[in-house]
């Protein structure tokens, strides 16, 4: 669909929430912006309401109604600066009422009640001159189909055998020697996938071998780095977790020093929308209400005035933990940290990835193994080490809000409840973040306004 819009068109997107209306208007976006440069970062305009980018020649509005009351908001919006000009994506189309263009596209999603992992598709075109849609209209190649395709042309004749999922829309199979990613929503995180994967391989870190690739179809066949996950490895021998985050960590000293080349930055508007994802799925579930606007304007002010002091000059894998490193003893030096799902990697404060390594969602990590890590990192960084503590505080809860709303959305929207059980630990982590004296303003927000993940909150979550 992306390719046949352009200058003057306007897509409505509707459906219930989870439906995937955003990553449908983010996936066209991307496509668009790619043949001028890496995407970057396409936030959600669920607070800021629109977000706008230039595809070359052509702009691009992209527009978040749920918050609206009606047309009487919309006006404000400057909508008609936009329509004839731009291509204008909007969500949650029934706010705009008299204001609803005589030319659209409406595409409307459902969620089967039967299936809830599929989606039903009504595309509705109003107004004249949309025959270019035809392409549009033709049922894309069955997965199954398509992925067979791929291994077949890759050489592989062994059937994949499914590994276990994670959070992310991508399913990973395993093969003799190698695993075949399939990601069928996040062809752009392909892109990024190989070109930070090359990057990496380049600096001498132990990131996946790329075999084969079909971009524009979501299909990479890799390198198989293993089963000794941290997080596995240390379930039997436990002894030997001061050593592993000792050896991850100098791997983010040696990251930090040799880079990665160009990569977009954390920005103060990333970070206020990540952390905004407590105030869009976890406080109304866990308060029965969404926060009052000026609740919400306090916490976004306290938010900015934390990140605003944090510059962005190391690379930053962004998802740096047990579940995402592999222990290759066999190996020399930071080779024999295997690194997985980075593909979201960017610059950011040298504390960031380390917070994410200690302050585990999915595991404790025991006092030693903390202390071993921060003094390695300290002593191969010459950080100062008041300076890294404050840092990591501040990134820590920045991330740990961040995840308490992303594990709340995958319980409420997604339908995967079992991540609610990780919520206390990362309420305690939060906890420990506050209780740096440069928290005082975001620790008593979280006092006044949110209550802990206790037993009755994650069933009412789970409930939802």
């Amino acid at each position: 669909l992306a390719p046949l819009l352009g200058p003057g068109d306007t897509l409505l997107l509707s459906g219930p929430v989870g439906a995937g209306k955003s990553v449908l208007a983010r996936a066209i976006i991307a496509a668009r912006l790619r043949p001028f440069g890496p995407p970057g970062d396409i936030p959600s305009p669920s607070f800021t309401l629109v977000q706008t980018y230039a595809a070359g020649p052509l702009s691009i509005w992209h527009s978040d109604l749920y918050r609206l009351s009606g047309p009487e908001e919309v006006v404000e919006l400057g909508f008609d600066a936009a329509l004839g000009d731009a291509l204008v994506l909007i969500e949650w189309p029934d706010r705009l009422g008299r204001l609803c263009p005589p030319r659209r596209l409406e595409l409307a999603l459902t969620i089967p009640a039967a299936d809830p992992g599929r989606r039903g598709l009504v595309l509705r075109a109003v107004g004249p001159d949309w025959g270019k849609l035809a392409p549009a209209l033709s049922p894309p190649e069955p997965r199954a189909k398509a992925r067979a395709r791929f291994l077949a042309e890759a050489g592989v004749t062994a059937a994949p055998d499914r590994l276990a999922g994670d959070a992310s829309t991508r399913v990973y199979y395993r093969l003799p020697d190698a695993v075949l990613m399939d990601a069928p929503a996040d062809a752009g995180g392909i892109d990024r996938f190989v070109a930070i994967t090359e990057a990496l391989r380049a600096k001498g870190f132990s990131a996946p071998e790329l075999f084969a690739a079909d971009r524009r179809a979501g299909f990479l066949l890799m390198e198989d780095l293993g089963d000794a996950l941290f997080a596995r490895w240390l379930s039997r021998k436990r002894q030997d977790e001061p050593m592993l985050y000792r050896a991850a960590a100098s791997v983010l000293a040696a990251l930090q020093a040799r880079g990665l080349g160009d990569l977009p930055p954390y920005s103060d508007a990333i970070y206020r929308e990540e952390a905004g994802r407590f105030l869009l799925w976890y406080l109304p579930a866990a308060t029965g209400a969404p926060p009052h606007p000026d609740t919400r304007r306090a916490f976004e002010a306290i938010v900015a005035g934390l990140t605003a002091k944090l510059g962005c000059t190391v690379p930053v894998l962004v998802d740096y933990h047990a579940e995402n490193l592999i222990w290759r003893p066999e190996r020399e030096g930071v080779a024999r940290v295997g690194l997985l799902d980075y593909q979201d990697a960017r610059l950011g404060h040298p504390a960031y990835d380390l917070a994410s390594l200690l302050q585990d969602a999915r595991r404790d990590v025991g006092a030693a193994a903390r202390r071993a890590a921060r003094d390695a990192f300290l002593n191969e960084t010459g950080h100062d080490a008041a300076g890294l503590d404050a840092a990591m505080a501040a990134l820590g809860a920045q991330r740990n809000l961040k995840i308490l709303g992303l594990f709340a959305r995958l319980a409420r929207r997604d339908g995967k409840p079992q991540y609610l059980a990780l919520l206390p630990r990362v309420w305690a982590h939060l906890q420990d973040n506050l209780a740096h004296p440069a928290l005082g303003d975001l620790s008593a927000w979280i006092r006044r306004h949110a209550p802990p993940p206790d037993a009755s909150i994650r069933a009412r979550l789970a409930a939802a």
